[in-house]
């Protein structure tokens, strides 16, 4: 008779904690911080309700599903959990995935990331999405750039091997090594001609992110004053930057200052 009783009860126990288990699962991982904010210069800024913001400094934590948003001439660098980095730079907008076992790290909406994998304890299988692509990380050191509102993508290797989908046309998915390049077009599928594979894409990017993040390193937290100059933001050659969110790529960089009352 007790037996009867009670069984009910462990029942209706176990089906609550399983409830609770379900319920609290998704506030967790909310609660956990996707990446924390290591380094910037200018304006770095989480969207709360798609057009106020919230600044953001060094050592802020950003979670899932939540947007970033940089100013121009501006430049942060996120720390996640794993070892591995990232940085945004000017007139971008990239977006936690709410999956914490990073099968999808960042969904890129405009703008300019390059991302840094660490594989020195294992595989670390990512992805990055964008308004037309998939880039699944084979490699350690990509650069994406959104070059306007139709999802214009360029993907471009460092290191490693980086695959590219194209989300809108079906076709093949290229695997690029370091130095090689590819655009990805709203409803073009993919072709290996389309690859570059002379590097000159990726030099002209890294002209541009250097100077944004020499200057970060050098005036952390920082607000440049008559802009960095960053070709590498959402204006490289070849891209529809002016027509895009992010705006047409500003002038290059003036030349050094001869006095000593800079910044």
């Amino acid at each position: 008779m007790l037996k009867r009783l009670t069984t009910p009860w462990t029942v209706r126990a176990i089906l609550m904690a399983t409830l609770a288990v379900l319920f609290l699962r998704p506030l967790s991982a909310q609660s956990r911080p996707a990446a924390t904010l290591v380094l910037m210069s200018g304006q770095v800024s989480i969207l709360l309700d798609g057009h106020d913001t919230k600044p953001l400094f060094a050592q802020s934590a950003v979670y899932a599903q939540q947007r970033v948003v940089t100013g121009p001439d501006s430049y942060a660098k996120f720390l996640l959990p794993d070892g591995s980095y990232f940085e945004v730079f000017e007139k971008s907008q990239v977006e936690f995935h709410a999956d914490y076992g990073w099968a999808h790290l960042l969904n890129v909406i405009i703008g300019h990331v390059k991302v840094f994998i660490d594989h020195s304890k294992g595989p670390n299988s990512n992805s990055v999405t964008t308004p037309t692509a998939v880039i699944s990380v084979r490699g350690t050191i990509f650069d994406i750039v959104v070059e306007d509102d139709d999802g214009t993508t360029l993907v471009t290797v460092d290191e490693g091997l980086v695959q590219v989908r194209n989300l809108t046309a079906p076709g093949a998915e290229p695997l690029l090594n370091p130095g090689q390049s590819v655009r990805v077009f709203r409803g073009q599928r993919l072709i290996g001609q389309q690859i570059d594979k002379g590097g000159i894409i990726q030099k002209m990017l890294r002209a541009g992110t250097d100077a944004l993040r020499v200057y970060a390193q050098q005036h952390p937290g920082g607000i440049p004053v008559g802009g960095v100059g960053s070709p590498g933001g959402v204006g490289v050659p070849g891209a529809q930057g002016d027509k895009g969110k992010g705006g047409a790529a500003p002038p290059p960089p003036p030349p050094a200052p001869t006095s000593t009352t800079g910044h």
